[in-house]
């Protein structure tokens, strides 16, 4: 019985990886494509293949599921249809020890996918759009397309990029008055974090008065704000690709500034609930198999599947914000498709058994 659950392990286990490998490789080559378009000033093809390696963790991440969802509906569908599943089953093994050896490398992606997620994909997500945002003149211009926004009480500010040391790079704030008028804009090419307080270095200042504006320049200028660098490196990545403890302290942060946080209990919540989804997309694919797909061509398995997988992921896509829009509690946006699939999968299997 052990050279059997071993076999179906392998042979689940070496679809999942295939279809990681196809899925990357055709990933990978349309991003670099897209980087290409981007390429001016110190930006250049090394650059950008340089950017696409760094952003290889978090690609990674992100398909786990659907890799574990393919690579099972895969490998189990082509012992399906050499019958090797039915001699198995023949020889007295239970359909409940099938699907635990066919559970077993998805829990291996589950933890993989957990451990790119918290420690590797936030880091080289942060180094990669750092880099880029320099090479593309980050210290120059100001309020470029590539970094991001940011409000704290009255100032408006955009930070081009962060530096994985926690230097900031091409800092534009702009402050308003209680009748949202303009009062005072700056731009400085760098600042640094000096324990209580930021430095900017390089400050032009352009201030408001009457009928005319005021310009200044300073060597360096002190920035008092609630900004830290472990809050900066969280701000300056997608949240979608932040560890569940950078979204938890961005979003206990946004809180205490009287801000909006549900787009980062949104992504929390998928992240925290993402073994739970995979296993449960898992159960369907093998539901799938010993269900209404045992006597169908691998060509209808593999299209069968990318729609399962896309009706999931859309699914999350629009409850997400419309958990944003009408209020209601982002975990309950996540956990609904995983339920549905989850019932889905159950039912298959009672029929099955």
């Amino acid at each position: 019985m052990r050279k059997i659950d071993n076999y179906v392990m392998r042979t689940v286990g070496g679809a999942m990886f295939l279809v990681m490998v196809v899925v990357l490789s055709l990933d990978v080559i349309f991003a670099f494509i897209a980087e290409l378009e981007d390429t001016r000033n110190d930006y250049q093809t090394v650059q950008a293949l340089w950017y696409v390696a760094l952003t290889l963790p978090r690609r990674i991440y992100d398909y786990l599921p659907l890799g574990a969802f393919m690579g099972c509906l895969v490998g189990l569908g082509a012992m399906a249809s050499s019958s090797e599943l039915t001699v198995i089953r023949a020889v007295g093994v239970s359909l409940k020890r099938i699907v635990w050896s066919a559970m077993k490398p998805a829990l291996v992606i589950v933890l993989l996918g957990v451990a790119i997620g918290e420690y590797v994909a936030p880091n080289t997500e942060r180094l990669a759009q750092s880099d880029k945002a320099i090479a593309l003149g980050a210290g120059k211009n100001v309020a470029s397309a590539h970094g991001v926004w940011h409000r704290e009480g009255n100032t408006f500010m955009h930070l081009n990029a962060v530096q994985p040391d926690g230097g900031l790079v091409g800092v534009s704030l702009f402050r308003f008055d209680d009748q949202r008028q303009l009062e005072q804009s700056s731009f400085s090419e760098r600042a640094v974090f000096q324990g209580d307080h930021w430095l900017l270095e390089n400050v032009a200042v352009t201030r408001m008065e009457g009928e005319q504006t005021v310009r200044e320049a300073h060597e360096t200028l002190r920035w008092d704000t609630g900004l830290s660098p472990d809050v900066l490196s969280v701000l300056i990545v997608k949240p979608e690709n932040l560890s569940m403890s950078g979204l938890y302290t961005y979003a206990t942060y946004l809180g205490e500034q009287g801000l909006t946080a549900a787009q980062y209990w949104l992504a929390f919540w998928k992240k925290a609930l993402m073994p739970l989804g995979t296993a449960v997309m898992v159960l369907v694919a093998i539901s799938f198999v010993f269900g209404p797909l045992r006597s169908v061509t691998m060509g209808f398995r593999v299209f069968t599947g990318l729609l399962v997988g896309l009706l999931f992921k859309y699914m999350q896509d629009l409850l997400g914000p419309m958990s944003m829009v009408y209020g209601f509690n982002p975990m309950i946006a996540v956990l609904a498709p995983i339920a549905i699939n989850a019932v889905v999968g159950a039912v298959l299997m009672r029929r099955a058994g």
